[in-house]
């Protein structure tokens, strides 16, 4: 089965950015949705599908991480701390962290 332009790259070759991403990822649910492209071409799709959500929600977690929060103790100037992630937050399988 040929590999479809844009999978996890340009054309080029080069990994496509967080925006680029997740519009070629909304350009593939638009496609599936539109239920005109055939069996092989839909399943290619889906399968670019799944690798992208895969990539994008290991780049919203690593960023998750670097969040900091703002602050402000008693007496000190505001100062930033890691952000607590709250337990339990997971969600199914394949969700955003939204």
């Amino acid at each position: 089965m040929a590999r479809a332009k844009g999978d996890a790259g340009a054309s080029d070759g080069t990994p496509l950015d967080f925006e680029q991403s997740m519009k070629r990822l909304e350009t593939i649910v638009e496609e599936l949705e539109a239920g005109e492209l055939s069996f092989e071409d839909s399943i290619a799709r889906y399968e670019q599908g799944i690798k992208l959500s895969r990539r994008l929600t290991l780049v919203l977690d690593e960023s998750e991480k670097r969040i900091e929060r703002l602050v402000e103790k008693e007496g000190q100037s505001p100062t930033t701390e890691p952000m607590e992630l709250a337990s339990g937050r997971e969600g199914a399988e394949g969700e955003l962290p939204l």
